[in-house]
């Protein structure tokens, strides 16, 4: 690693790229409701598709291309609004979840009852995907966080797969995080009433995420 990028400076931009996957955006909250749902191991599926999304808006700033979404409102402003109608959309989805399995105020042990039905790998791993894809303020982070820690004199392609591993490395770390927080939150779960009291809370903030996303500026 030190080859192909300073290890101060390495861990100046590890700090500071740990500190941004930290921030509770709206795929962080998906991890956590996942984990609080369905399991930790559904937030680290539905993460895959997050992973992902990262990756290839990684690549895309690699290309230079992060530049053109940064530079035009026009896309900039498309990406945005069609990310806050997903979010609100999903925030409705969420807070109109069914869940069976046992009546509202009838206690249950722990998995003695479906409270709600898993969505599926593939389904987690799309929405997750579809959210991250759809906040233009990440590729936007990218385009201008991680050109701070090039040095002009060396390689610019090393340098940058370096620190778009580390990116992304450091989020699967948060993501599973996130998820065991949720998974935390799991276990309090024993009756119907308690997990549709979890839908409209996470259908909530969801929304306000939609909202929130919608209503900033770059």
């Amino acid at each position: 690693m030190g080859m192909k990028m300073p290890f101060d400076v390495w861990v100046l931009f590890a700090g500071a790229a740990f500190a941004l996957c930290m921030a509770p955006g709206p795929n962080n909250l998906l991890a956590m409701f996942n984990g609080a749902r369905h399991g930790v191991l559904a937030a680290l599926i539905g993460g895959a598709g997050r992973l992902t999304a990262f990756a290839a808006m990684i690549v895309v700033t690699a290309m230079g291309l992060g530049v053109v979404l940064a530079t035009s409102e026009t896309a900039f402003m498309i990406l945005k609004w069609g990310g806050a109608v997903y979010l609100v959309y999903l925030g409705v989805r969420t807070w109109r979840s069914k869940v069976t399995g046992a009546p509202a105020d009838v206690s249950v042990d722990k998995g003695s009852a479906v409270l709600i039905a898993h969505p599926g790998a593939m389904t987690l791993a799309r929405i997750e995907f579809l959210t991250a894809i759809g906040n233009p303020k990440a590729i936007l982070i990218f385009t201008a966080f991680f050109p701070q820690f090039l040095d002009p004199a060396a390689a610019y392609g090393p340098q940058f797969a370096v620190m778009g591993l580390t990116f992304l490395v450091l989020e699967a770390c948060v993501l599973f995080g996130y998820g065991l927080v949720g998974g935390q939150v799991k276990g309090l779960i024993r009756s119907a009433r308690h997990m549709m009291i979890l839908n409209r809370i996470s259908g909530g903030l969801l929304m306000g995420a939609g909202v929130l996303l919608a209503t900033s500026r770059r």
